[in-house]
């Protein structure tokens, strides 16, 4: 099945899965910036806002939701977001349409102030072929974002595609609970399958356990106040605390 203009089929998935298609907002009075100038060294912007430096303001905000007590873990959870939201779009296309959407960051528009799952717009439905899955994502989109966070933020890269292996083992979970529940367990397997693929080029390699699952690294989500451990945490307790 090829892909439609919609994107319809991600419908059923929600959540992280879904993308807005077509033109995207104006903000003020042009479109939303692109990924590609996100991931783009900052220049000076007369009109400021989210078009003036697109990834520190995502940045400053999910600090500020947060109440982050230092600006790199503000950074490592944006982008574990912004991974979780890019590997949920392609996997769910890969798996439902044989197909996934070109997501080149000149095409997929963003708006560091909206809220998951509505800040990303894809302008032009492209479609390529199911062996694209890691060049669309991991090449396209997570090698020149962890480069500008580690640069402008001293993320360390290892952390970072910790992040992005956590991000995609997450959609693969999260789409199996969906398939399962619709009683589609080779849907499920398929998932499974592509994300092995990807785990196996550079950067992803290593980033989790094979056995237990858990990552190698730690998100710094525990910093928060009243934040814990996730999940697939390296460590068994928070750090500092005993």
């Amino acid at each position: 099945m090829d892909l439609d203009p919609g994107l319809a089929a991600l419908g059923a998935l929600g959540g992280f899965f879904v993308l807005r298609t077509g033109a995207p907002p104006s903000m003020p009075g042009r479109p939303l910036p692109t990924l590609a100038q996100a991931y783009a060294p900052a220049a000076p912007d007369p009109l400021g806002g989210v078009h003036g430096d697109p990834l520190a303001f995502r940045v400053r905000k999910v600090a500020r939701s947060l109440h982050a007590p230092e600006i790199r873990v503000a950074a490592s959870l944006t982008h574990q977001g912004l991974a979780a939201r890019l590997w949920s779009v392609a996997l769910g296309c890969a798996v439902l349409y044989g197909r996934v959407p070109d997501l080149d960051p000149r095409l997929l528009h963003w708006d560091p102030d909206g809220t998951m799952p509505d800040e990303l717009w894809l302008s032009e439905v492209r479609p390529l072929p199911v062996g694209s899955l890691d060049a669309v994502v991991r090449e396209a989109h997570l090698v020149p974002l962890t480069a500008a966070l580690n640069s402008r933020y001293g993320v360390s890269r290892r952390l970072l595609w910790g992040n992005a292996g956590s991000a995609l083992a997450g959609s693969v979970r999260m789409f199996g609970d969906w398939a399962r529940a619709g009683g589609r367990t080779e849907v499920a397997e398929r998932a499974r399958a592509l994300a092995a693929e990807s785990f196996g080029h550079p950067g992803l390699s290593g980033t989790l356990d094979p056995v237990t699952g858990r990552r190698r690294s730690c998100c710094l989500y525990y910093r928060l106040p009243g934040g814990g451990l996730c999940g697939d945490c390296c460590f068994d307790r928070p750090p500092g605390r005993g």
